[in-house]
């Protein structure tokens, strides 16, 4: 598995968007596929807002996001590790934890020191594996959540 840069491989990004809705959508249910496109193609490089896919065998298995804000009803915190996203098939690998991994090695080259994200609470335990810490529990729409956080060794 190698990780990328979403700018390095742009022709993917309609199956990302397309992944991300159908994986995300009920948070944001007037969110559209062409919507995501928009936002995936908007992206940086080098800075915030970005994201990284791990490919394997020629073909993406999973993708992440560096947001600075991930939903209009939690503006308080800011960066956001968002769009956590493994393909079905690639779940269980070691996919996803290497993707939180990144995020958050180029957070820190950011110059970010903490960042969040926020999750389910089947989630949670898992993010905790990861070196995550519980920060809030919030009502977000017709979910509970609990936004988690990390620091990333920038200081």
């Amino acid at each position: 598995m190698k990780i990328v840069n979403l700018q390095d491989r742009r022709d993917l990004v309609p199956a990302i968007a397309a992944a991300h809705v159908q994986a995300f959508g009920t948070l944001l249910p007037d969110w559209t596929v062409a919507q995501a496109v928009a936002e995936l193609q908007a992206q940086q490089r080098d800075a915030i807002p970005c994201s990284w896919l791990a490919m394997d065998a020629g073909d993406w298995s999973g993708s992440v996001s560096l947001l600075h804000d991930d939903h209009e009803q939690i503006r308080g915190w800011s960066p956001w590790l968002a769009s956590l996203y493994v393909k079905p098939e690639a779940r269980g690998c070691g996919v996803g934890a290497a993707l939180v991994e990144h995020a958050i090695a180029q957070a820190a080259v950011f110059g970010v020191p903490e960042l969040y994200l926020y999750c389910e609470a089947p989630r949670v335990a898992w993010y905790r594996t990861l070196g995550w810490r519980v920060h809030a529990q919030l009502q977000l729409g017709p979910l509970a959540i609990t936004v988690m956080a990390v620091e990333t060794g920038h200081r």
